[in-house]
């Protein structure tokens, strides 16, 4: 298990997560893996860079003879830690996890460093995840970041993994503990190179950033995904120019008022196979092009004709402007539009008769046209189009009467109401109003760097996920959990979330913060000793998102009863000093020198809370190894005394003490009588003596049918 990665990890070189991307999207450019005839590795499998450029040529594809490269202090380091196996162990939450509104739940919460959870996640939830957003620390100097690796290799392992001097050694090392745009580079190279790798084809993933990295994000982004990957970037207007900001903006400085989300997919040439929602933002005013009205008689007439016969619109037009006349033009009912219910009513009613000359038309058949008469209208309804066209003629010319009801929907803007609407673009306003909120969404003091729910929720809209995963691994208050809660409750969505956060410690942060900061850290802990939890970040994380799904149950009546309000709670941790010295023990040394190996992984043992049992953590981090999910079917099988996870009616986990010959014959002969098919058993290699495992072995391999036997250590 962890020695396995351990001995694994230290063979990485900095090309090898790329050159197994290659392997997996181009096997026919490498050699084949040689071995002796003992079985060990003679020869390993190697890229034929001679066929790929003599490929090259027979396909006309032209290289490109000079481009740009992102470098930074650090790269090679990320890059090896990219493909790096993970040194944690996954721990269940039992206490949480057993709970009724928990037990059943697709929803997941890691505690835990991200880049060893989306390292765990790398086969169980490969090729998976729909919808990423994250909110990373943007490295502004005061937002507490440093580089946190503390460089676990030493000087001469790093010199001879990178091949690097004494000089270049000490550059590398230069970023640790430190806020520099290379340690913010090295920090985010491998989380994002590990979360494309979960991403579907058709997944897209947001990151939210501010200019002081928006720059080397963009950049970054362009290395790990590709630049044709690249969708859009969006400005959101975070902040409006009012107090401190305005006083310096009357000085003549530019205030900040936005922040950036970087939209990028994972194959660009899949994009457009995930029909993308259009976000709407509310207009003020009446569009005076829309000048005419579709009489019920089949007449075109100018609109002003039909409102001059409102007296509703005129009794209102002199109430707001102390005016007299008894007809108004189409530019005194705009003007008059905002404040007069008169005038909004009957727009409203009359969305489909109020129109606009259109002259790009589609083909009309010509039997259709010739029926066409001057000032009057007809409706045509097209096999291709599932909205009629209102048609007419004007000087010999087909004209299309489109209605005000295209330009009419339910808007996403702050203040949510149908009304006149332009689908938004790049540019997302009036966020600000959000932010003066957003510290108590859902009942939780927070404000360092929190987003707001509608910003997330609107991204999944925009994104037309409606029954897939949304991960978040930097989740902070886990606004992104509530996001996917409230627009599963809005929109009959159906979606998932994966959250990841480090337990960072309210207590020492708030030893260490300036006398700004102190305030909202104190909040925190007093909100946290409100319900009586520890003080740590995820605890306040897992609050939010009970509460925000007391506030959605509450509001929404209609809900089905399988509704899913809860999360599965799993802590990823690394195993203590004690443990990780007994297993760099030699795997053929007699084992019962050791403690009990299993019990060593328990929650207790491990320091955290959660009553799990070693059992338990040694298993869950074997089923995201071995490509499962946590809630795969597993039924316990007794074998002679001692019961066995049996997973997806193929594969066996011997995670046991005292295993004996008595439960090799169970096993065997459960296998061999057809009462159990098995494709694969994993042995938690320190539980069983040499002795019983050759047994083992051995009696496998007299079976019938074929039985792959792993050990892991």
């Amino acid at each position: 298990m962890l020695r396995d990665n351990q001995q694994f990890n230290e063979s990485i070189k900095p090309n090898s997560a790329f050159l197994d991307e290659l392997r997996q999207k181009m096997p026919e450019f490498f050699t084949a893996t040689k071995y002796d005839e003992q079985g060990n590795l003679a020869e390993s499998s190697t890229f034929d860079n001679e066929k790929f450029q003599q490929a090259l040529k027979e396909h006309n594809i032209d290289e490109l003879s000079s481009g740009y490269r992102l470098d930074f202090i650090g790269k090679n380091y990320a890059k090896k830690q990219a493909g790096e196996r993970p040194t944690t162990v996954i721990v269940p939450d039992n206490d949480h996890n057993q709970k009724e509104e928990n037990k059943n739940s697709k929803n997941l919460f890691f505690t835990g460093d991200n880049l060893e959870v989306l390292r765990h996640l790398q086969q169980n939830y490969a090729n998976s995840v729909d919808f990423i957003y994250i909110d990373p620390p943007y490295n502004t100097g005061s937002d507490g970041f440093v580089y946190p690796d503390n460089f676990e290799y030493s000087d001469d392992q790093l010199k001879d993994m990178f091949a690097i001097n004494d000089d270049e050694l000490k550059r590398l090392k230069s970023i640790q503990g430190k806020a520099t745009h290379s340690a913010w580079l090295t920090f985010m190279y491998p989380r994002l190179y590990l979360a494309k790798k979960v991403l579907k084809d058709t997944g897209v993933i947001f990151v939210s950033i501010d200019d002081n990295e928006q720059a080397n994000l963009k950049l970054l982004m362009d290395e790990v995904f590709g630049e044709a990957s690249f969708i859009d970037q969006l400005m959101v207007e975070m902040s409006n120019t009012g107090g401190m900001k305005l006083n310096a903006a009357k000085d003549g400085a530019i205030a900040k008022n936005g922040e950036f989300v970087l939209i990028y997919t994972k194959r660009n040439y899949n994009f457009d196979s995930v029909k993308r929602q259009p976000l709407y933002d509310f207009v003020e005013g009446f569009d005076t092009h829309y000048s005419l009205f579709l009489d019920d008689d089949s007449k075109v007439k100018p609109l002003i004709e039909i409102i001059n016969q409102n007296d509703s619109i005129l009794l209102d037009y002199s109430t707001i402007t102390g005016g007299t006349s008894k007809k108004i033009s189409l530019k005194s009912f705009a003007d008059i539009f905002d404040k007069s219910d008169a005038a909004k009513k009957f727009v409203l009613d009359n969305l489909e008769k109020i129109t606009r000359e259109r002259t790009e038309i589609p083909n009309i058949p010509d039997a259709i046209i010739r029926d066409l008469v001057q000032g009057e209208w007809k409706v045509y309804k097209s096999v291709k189009r599932q909205a009629p066209y209102n048609l007419g003629i004007k000087n010999g010319i087909v004209v299309q009467y489109a209605a005000l009801s295209e330009n009419y929907n339910k808007t996403d803007s702050f203040n949510t109401v149908y009304g006149r609407s332009v689908i938004r673009g790049d540019y997302w306003k009036e966020f600000w109003r959000d932010m003066g909120n957003v510290s108590k969404e859902d009942g939780v003091e927070f404000k360092n760097g929190k987003k707001p729910i509608r910003l997330i929720k609107q991204l999944i809209k925009w994104s037309g996920v409606k029954n897939g995963i949304v991960m978040d691994f930097f989740a902070g208050s886990g606004t992104t959990a509530s996001a996917v809660l409230n627009d599963n409750a809005e929109n009959s969505s159906n979606n998932q979330f994966i959250l990841v956060q480090l337990p960072e410690n309210l207590d020492e942060r708030l030893n260490a913060a300036n006398s700004s900061s102190k305030k909202d850290i104190k909040a925190q802990i007093n909100f946290l000793d409100s319900h009586k939890r520890p003080h740590f970040i995820d605890e306040l994380t897992k609050q939010r998102i009970f509460n925000a799904s007391i506030i959605i149950n509450n509001k929404f009546k209609n809900l089905s009863k399988n509704f899913d309000f809860g999360f599965k709670h799993y802590r990823v941790v690394a195993p203590t000093q004690e443990t990780l010295e007994k297993i760099d023990y030699d795997d053929q040394l007699q084992l019962d020198l050791f403690d009990d190996m299993i019990d060593a992984f328990s929650s207790e043992k491990l320091g955290v809370a959660g009553n799990a049992d070693g059992f338990d953590t040694i298993l869950h981090t074997y089923l995201a190894k071995d490509n499962y999910k946590f809630d795969v079917p597993l039924q316990m099988k007794d074998f002679a005394g001692i019961q066995l996870p049996y997973v997806n009616n193929q594969r066996i986990y011997l995670i046991a003490n005292n295993w004996r010959a008595e439960n090799t014959r169970a096993l065997v002969n459960a296998i061999g009588k057809n009462e159990l098919v098995v494709q694969t058993i994993v042995v938690y290699g320190y539980t069983l003596e040499m002795e019983s495992l050759r047994e083992l072995e051995i009696a496998l391999n007299q079976l019938e049918n074929k039985v792959n036997l792993q050990v892991r250590y």
